[in-house]
């Protein structure tokens, strides 16, 4: 009796998502996220003549760069690789662009490309489920659900902002919000600020914010290795030599693509890491001759085991008279926040500077493959993808930037490779009139081992230290072992025939 009523509430259920899949709107290719990867991928789409949508969470464009806006906001990788190859900017301000300037650069590319009206705002998504009767995807979203053949996942590592759970944190009163969260013109005039967390973003807000607090401290785990940044205003001759003269600006970019690759590569070398562990350190003692401090801020782990930073601010503000460097929070006990050493902090703002979900993608859990599972529960915290774009079980759906991709080069070289590897295969799905592709297990179990052992031995796995790059189970889920010129090949030789096809 209970088989066949749980049989008769399937067959129910089974008849609402038909109806509600034949009520949903259908479109060929649906883009989730409008940053730069999904900007990308509507240009590119949109050049090989396919029908599609960009649903879009929020008001506006931007993604990293429309979240990210606290003071002093920039770039940790050169304006003019910053960019599509496709379509430079000749007229950067800085040679680190600001998060004003490269989320304009974005709301251009938008204009340029005509996308606007392709754009659904507001449309975020609640769910994304795989139809296998009719080999579709449905999604459902803040504004309606819609069908689509294919689905490009292109919400980025770095949108979702962690906060830690502090115990005692009911106990205080004042204000709190995460970095990627910053209240608009926020006043922090005569006040107490604790900022946790030494990460990519704290270095550049918090030597804006010391300036306006009465003090500042900063709560630590591990410090950073930190190097000097050259950041100069590009003069408003060079803006126009590089707009008479692309080539210059090619050049350029040709230039700063090579320093990165040897950056990657180099890492590989115990005499290159010294070397650069020496200009951290030196970097370091330029601006703090206060021995006790100077061992709070040296790293005791390989540089490159976590992400190598810029700033030539950053020591000058922790060694000012109203900054106190300390020891990561251990809990807050009335009102107060209580280091790890035991020392008591009395403060009025909270900042947290701790980051975003990387190595568990939250777009993750919103995804139903074939099975059943969601994305999340398939990966059980390991995300397993091949070449960082086809996830096993998931049919035509493509991630842009995922799981093990990342590299100490441009985000937009490897979102380049990623579209080409996509646009490839979709117009050959559509030639071969293909309504359904997923990676074959078999290529995605190998690629994987292969991964994994080539992580072995690296900075990033045995640099001495804990970093968003190892996921829940202690895996690498988050960098590329080779060079992105191997990225590229390998992405280049990616074709339809390396998936199960119907």
């Amino acid at each position: 009796m209970e088989v066949g009523v749980l049989q008769a509430v399937s067959d129910v259920e089974s008849q609402a998502n038909a109806c509600d899949s034949d009520e949903a709107s259908f479109v060929e290719v649906i883009v989730v996220g409008a940053g730069f990867a999904g900007i990308g991928a509507a240009i590119k789409l949109k050049e090989a003549n396919f029908d599609f949508v960009i649903l879009e969470k929020t008001a506006d464009i931007g993604g990293v760069w429309r979240e990210n806006t606290y003071p002093d906001c920039a770039c940790d990788i050169p304006s003019s690789l910053y960019s599509f190859s496709f379509a430079p900017k000749a007229n950067w301000s800085h040679f680190y662009a600001r998060q004003v300037e490269i989320q304009q650069y974005a709301k251009d590319m938008v204009g340029r490309y005509g996308l606007h009206n392709s754009i659904r705002f507001h449309s975020e998504l609640y769910e994304a489920r795989w139809d296998s009767a009719r080999n579709e995807w449905l999604l459902d979203t803040a504004t309606g659900r819609y069908r689509c053949r294919y689905f490009i996942a292109a919400t980025g590592p770095m949108h979702v902002p962690v906060t830690p759970t502090i115990t005692g944190m009911e106990t205080f009163s004042g204000d709190r919000f995460h970095s990627a969260q910053w209240p608009k013109s926020y006043d922090f005039s005569n006040k107490r600020v604790a900022v946790i967390g030494s990460g990519a973003s704290a270095i550049q807000f918090l030597p804006v914010v010391r300036k306006q607090a009465q003090h500042v401290t900063l709560f630590q785990r591990t410090p950073p290795w930190v190097l000097p940044k050259l950041d100069v205003r590009i003069s408003p001759a060079w803006q126009r030599r590089f707009e008479r003269f692309p080539f210059l600006q090619r050049l350029l970019r040709k230039a700063l693509y090579l320093q990165f690759e040897l950056l990657n590569s180099g890492l590989k070398w115990s005499t290159f890491t010294r070397r650069l562990q020496s200009a951290g350190i030196r970097n370091m003692e330029r601006a703090i001759n206060d021995s006790s401090l100077l061992a709070k801020l040296t790293p005791d782990y390989t540089i490159g085991c976590k992400r190598i930073l810029q700033s030539n601010t950053w020591y000058p503000a922790l060694a000012s008279d109203n900054v106190t460097v300390t020891d990561g929070v251990s809990h807050i006990e009335d009102g107060q926040l209580v280091a790890a050493d035991g020392s008591t902090h009395e403060v009025d703002v909270i900042i947290f500077a701790t980051g975003f979900e990387v190595a568990n993608p939250p777009i993750a859990e919103l995804i139903v493959c074939a099975g059943g599972e969601t994305l999340a529960q398939q990966w059980a915290g390991s995300p397993n993808v091949y070449l960082g774009t086809l996830a096993e079980d998931c049919p035509n759906l493509f991630l842009t930037f995922g799981p093990n991709l990342y590299t100490f080069s441009s985000a937009f070289v490897i979102i380049e490779a990623q579209l080409k590897l996509i646009i490839r295969t979709l117009t050959q799905a559509r030639r071969r009139q293909v309504v359904k592709l997923q990676v074959c297990a078999e290529k995605n179990r190998d690629y994987n081992v292969e991964l994994q052992q080539a992580l072995q031995g690296t900075v990033w796995n045995s640099g001495g230290c804990s970093s968003y790059f190892m996921d829940s189970n202690g895996r690498n889920s988050s960098n590329w072992p080779w060079t992105t010129c191997a990225m590229r090949r390998r992405f280049a030789a990616f074709r339809l025939n390396d998936c199960e096809t119907s």
